[in-house]
């Protein structure tokens, strides 16, 4: 399925007036960010651009601290609570294969669509300010550096983000662009991204001469066959319908000659859980296995296991309130609602954690593009078509009002 994105804005109550205008200034905005993708924490210079886009709105804006986060807080016309609009910002150190003449040359590149997201919100808080009069309540646009790894949801938290309006978020927002039929939204109840850790077991033995083993206590047999345990572990001690992926990435030892038995032998792994039951798990589990194997050949282990972020849990009647939401303003066959979890993980898990709100998918294949085998997110080559953009701010705007408006009907009930 193919849509135009601007077409369909106009049937969104409210926001039509702006739909031209705002599809080529969010255009121009996402191109100008895709050119000049900014790494982990620090994006100065989309950080300018962010606050060159706002300004105007009569936002009231608070850049971070241990970051370079913009939040701007919208004021309704009328009190009420809170929603937050989150956008995330930083890119991946990619070199770019996409051959786009708006390709970044840096060594960087926006493969994960957070360019979209940075302009999407933009977008919202174009739409937002031109109604707030109709709204019983403030918007707080969280503009998030360092998703890619780095906890920047988790800082702005620290920083204060849900003290930034002066009265409790109750509803918290995220789109997140993916390949697929564009202009089609998915998402679920529940549990809809893993959290995800990174797991290092050290294993020490006793090293020596490579052509005496018997006077040794090799590492690398007893790493080895920790590798293949854990896979037994994750499909035979943990339910196949609340799964783990444990999937081992590295194997160094301590040395560089081939003839030398090392003392230690180091792998790391990345983890995915989709609750925090097999999280606890994990963590009784891990350890006791592999101590177990090292101890059965006169070795030692040291397991660490850092989940950096638990799973990303859409909140249930607020999700369920939006996919309606967005089924009226968009049509039902462009909001899908999917039968499984991504087993990727997300930091907008802390907000989630924190605050009600809901996470969705917005599929952005170029038309010229089979979704089938459109390169996916954090490939050289994937491409977003940023037509989506003027319905991904809509979209944003949508769920804030309706969520805003529900809030001042239970209040005057």
């Amino acid at each position: 399925m193919t849509v135009d994105a601007s077409t369909h804005l106009l049937a969104v109550p409210g926001y039509a007036a702006q739909a031209q205008e705002l599809g080529t200034d969010l255009v121009r905005l996402r191109r100008a960010i895709h050119r000049e993708p900014e790494l982990g924490l620090a994006n100065p210079n989309t950080q300018r651009l962010v606050l060159e886009s706002l300004d105007g709105l009569g936002l009231e804006i608070t850049t971070g601290r241990a970051l370079t986060s913009v939040v701007a807080v919208l004021r309704g016309g009328r009190p009420g609570p809170a929603v937050i609009l989150r956008g995330d910002m930083d890119a991946l150190p990619i070199e770019e294969e996409t051959g786009l003449d708006y390709a970044a040359t840096n060594g960087a590149m926006h493969a994960c669509g957070h360019d979209l997201h940075t302009a999407g919100l933009v977008g919202a808080a174009r739409l937002l300010a031109a109604h707030r009069e109709d709204l019983p309540g403030s918007v707080i646009f969280m503009f998030q550096p360092g998703e890619e790894g780095h906890g920047g949801a988790r800082i702005m938290l620290d920083e204060g983000l849900l003290d930034a309006a002066g009265v409790e978020p109750v509803a918290a927002y995220a789109i997140h662009v993916a390949p697929g039929p564009r202009g089609v939204f998915a998402t679920r109840t529940g549990t809809v991204c893993a959290g995800s850790a990174e797991l290092t077991i050290v294993v020490r033995g006793r090293g020596g001469h490579g052509s005496q083993p018997h006077q040794t206590v090799d590492p690398v047999p007893v790493a080895a066959e920790i590798v293949l345990a854990l896979q037994t572990v994750a499909t035979r001690q943990f339910d196949a319908f609340d799964p783990v992926i444990i999937s081992v990435t590295r194997i160094e030892t301590s040395t560089e000659a081939t003839n030398v038995i090392p003392e230690t032998a180091t792998l790391r792994a990345t983890v995915r859980a989709l609750s925090p039951a097999a999280v606890t798990r994990l963590h009784e589990v891990v350890p006791r296995l592999a101590e177990g194997i090292a101890g059965a050949h006169g070795a030692a282990a040291a397991v660490t296991l850092d989940f950096h972020f638990p799973p990303t849990v859409n909140d249930a009647e607020t999700t369920t309130t939006a996919i309606s939401e967005l089924r009226t303003a968009f049509g039902a066959d462009r909001v899908l609602t999917v039968p499984t979890p991504m087993m990727g993980s997300e930091d907008f898990a802390f907000v989630l954690d924190r605050v009600p709100g809901t996470f969705l998918g917005l599929h952005a294949s170029p038309g010229d593009i089979d979704p089938a085998t459109a390169e996916f997110n954090h490939s050289p080559r994937v491409v977003f078509d940023d037509a989506v953009l003027p319905d991904q701010a809509a979209a944003l705007a949508v769920l804030a009002h309706s969520r805003l408006q529900q809030a001042g009907r239970e209040a005057t009930r």
